[in-house]
């Protein structure tokens, strides 16, 4: 459902982007305005105009359907929850305790153990 509402959301952006950059600068700030069409300046600015309105409220509504699904999918979790790992490791005897892999390649390389013959530091 949310890759659904999440599709719906990008078009929207898509369309509202569209309906915004065909709209008549009022302004003159950054185009040439201009161009006569088959429709007259005011109905061609009242019809983008009521689009621009209606894609904006579709936009605004996905927006808050999405926080609502993203709100309804992590209220019962939590990060330490996603990975599987319980508590406290569990050591057996000697061996080292089980680490999780999340990506061991990522990890620093293991310390090697103090050298036995040299003198301990002074502090």
């Amino acid at each position: 459902m949310e890759n659904i509402v999440l599709t719906i959301h990008l078009i929207l952006a898509l369309c509202l982007i569209g309906v915004v950059l065909l709209q008549r600068s009022e302004g003159g700030g950054l185009g040439m305005g201009g161009g006569g069409g088959t429709m007259s300046a005011r109905g061609a600015a009242t019809a983008l105009g009521k689009m621009t309105w209606g894609l904006a409220i579709a936009f605004i509504c996905t927006s808050i359907w999405l926080t609502v699904i993203a709100a309804q999918n992590t209220s019962d979790s939590s990060v330490l929850d996603r990975l599987g790992t319980s508590g406290a490791p569990v050591t057996d005897g000697d061996q080292s305790p089980s680490v999780p892999e999340l990506g061991g390649d990522l990890l620093p390389p293991p310390t090697a153990a103090p050298d036995a013959s040299l003198p301990p530091r002074a502090e």
